[in-house]
């Protein structure tokens, strides 16, 4: 019987890769570069775009999938940045699902306007779990941590650390304010995915945001971001003094 729940798992995420490679072949034909942004629940990842989007990203065009299990709050946000928006809820024909994987952003990409953007960041369903085992297409992997959530997260939680290519340290503006050890979730991260790149950033004040923006545009231009077996991918980040 373990054996059979096995290899079911292993059937649904090899159905789901060949999807994913469908979903790249066209990103490619229009030659969008992806983003997967990927987050717990109330990292920030909305009010971390919206910085972004804020002050814009120069001549890049970028467009946004939205995902969430019901609603649109968060889609409805970033669509006043007059970017593209697109909104997926898991909640109706995907049985209220944790994450987004390459058929639910197939489903929707006829609402993506490709041929309008060169950059498409993926919002994904808030969860540490289940959006990091399911490839979309993206080019490239990141993910938000909020000091909020504790230092530990990389250790409950190898997967969605290893397979980024970039970590947002965010809420950072509330360190004066908590009894945290930003170093020992540096070295965390450290231990789950060497090299990984890592931003200090804060939503609220803007600090870092700039480094975000600046992500993107090497994402856009095309430069390897880590790669799914957690290879190294830039510079570590110092904590503070």
């Amino acid at each position: 019987m373990h054996q059979t729940k096995v290899r079911v798992a292993e059937d649904a995420l090899d159905a789901n890769a060949t999807i994913a490679q469908a979903n790249r072949a066209d990103f490619d034909r229009e030659s969008v570069r992806v983003v997967n942004l990927m987050s717990a629940p109330g990292a920030g990842k909305t009010t971390l775009l919206e910085a972004v989007f804020r002050e814009g990203l120069g001549d890049l065009r970028a467009g946004v999938l939205e995902g969430d299990v019901q609603g649109s709050l968060d889609a409805d946000r970033l669509a006043r940045f007059h970017v593209p928006v697109t909104q997926i809820n898991t909640d109706g024909g995907f049985g209220g699902e944790c994450h987004l994987d390459a058929n639910m952003v197939r489903s929707a990409l006829g609402e993506v306007p490709l041929d309008e953007i060169d950059l498409l960041i993926i919002e994904n369903v808030g969860n540490l779990v289940c959006p990091a085992e399911f490839r979309v297409g993206e080019d490239a992997k990141a993910m938000v941590c909020s000091i909020t959530e504790g230092e530990d997260k990389p250790l409950k939680y190898p997967l969605m650390f290893r397979t980024c290519g970039l970590v947002v340290v965010n809420k950072i503006d509330l360190l004066p304010h908590l009894d945290y050890d930003l170093d020992t979730l540096l070295a965390n991260v450290e231990s789950v995915n060497p090299g990984v790149e890592v931003l200090l950033t804060s939503a609220r004040t803007g600090e870092g945001v700039e480094g975000l923006r600046e992500w993107l545009v090497r994402v856009h231009h095309g430069e390897p971001q880590g790669r799914d077996d957690g290879a190294p991918a830039g510079e570590r980040a110092a904590a503070p003094a």
